[in-house]
């Protein structure tokens, strides 16, 4: 089981929109450097939506290359096209990821059915572990726990991420799936309560930005530690507030410009973070010990 803190990489780009190789390999090195446990290649955060089926492929085999195996790898091949799903999960099995992260179909608004027949014809068509991905707030679908539960029992499905910001439904869905299914939250805010409820870790936004105070915080929150991590929590409670300010991933990509890990580059329908933000997330980044 891949467990703790997983972050959600950004997808480096120039101020043209075009992929950052270089900046890529600056960023997988740090977080590699700083502990991060496993990374996302093209998640969400990752602008999965704007990037071309070739670029999603490329960026994917480029992180599993440049880790080379030092760490796990976990691609994003989320679709609201249940074909196009399989297309890319397909091709990060070829890639060499370790596992896959199935977001909900979005704007299609499925039945409970229809994303248990969705991900159960996923994981039947490509064998490799996959993990289910719940957003209702992006995607404008909710995935029950009972839905959970039902594709626990489907080979290849072996956890989910829950960004709901719901901490009743870990005890929901442990009971609906066992010790051995791996649950994760998608929620920076409430990423500490969640592991100390039994998470098995959180696959993280701040990460990209903080990525060894929010290591230290889940390992000690997994760990049943509340004191140790509240107290490293306290220093990163800003930057789950602040790199939400504007829609993700906008206010990420600039903190990470801000360290000088990568340019100024997103593509359009998002836009750079306007400058009356910027106070507010750099006061975060030196809160979280980030910035000097």
């Amino acid at each position: 089981m891949i467990q703790g803190s997983i972050v959600a990489l950004v997808t480096p780009m120039f101020n043209n929109g075009e992929i950052d190789k270089a900046s890529l390999k600056k960023i997988i090195e740090y977080h590699i450097e700083q502990g991060t446990d496993a990374v996302v290649a093209v998640g969400t955060t990752g602008e999965s939506a704007t990037l071309t089926e070739a670029e999603h492929c490329d960026v994917i085999k480029t992180i599993v290359e440049y880790v080379a195996g030092r760490i796990p790898v976990i691609a994003g091949t989320g679709a609201n096209s249940t074909t196009e799903a399989i297309t890319l999960t397909r091709k990060a099995k070829e890639a060499g990821a370790d596992a896959c992260l199935i977001v909900t179909p979005y704007y299609n608004k499925p039945t409970q059915e229809g994303l248990y027949l969705h991900h159960k014809a996923i994981a039947e068509a490509v064998d490799i572990p996959q993990i289910l991905y719940n957003v209702p707030g992006r995607t404008a679908c909710d995935m029950l726990p009972e839905t959970v539960g039902r594709l626990s029992k489907v080979p290849n499905i072996v956890g989910v991420k829950e960004a709901t910001g719901d901490l009743t439904r870990i005890a929901q869905i442990r009971a609906l799936t066992g010790p051995d299914f791996a649950l994760y939250t998608g929620d920076d805010a409430t990423s500490r309560e969640f592991c100390l409820l039994g998470g098995n870790g959180t696959i993280t936004v701040t990460g990209n930005v903080a990525p060894r105070l929010v290591h230290e915080m889940i390992k000690a929150a997994m760990q049943g530690d509340k004191e140790t991590s509240l107290a490293i929590d306290n220093k990163l409670v800003d930057l789950h507030k602040h790199l939400f300010i504007q829609s993700n991933p906008i206010p990420v990509k600039w903190a990470v410009a801000e360290m000088g890990l990568m340019k100024d580059g997103i593509r359009l329908p998002l836009t750079w973070l306007t400058e009356d933000c910027f106070t507010q997330v750099r006061d975060a980044m030196h809160k979280a010990e980030v910035l000097k």
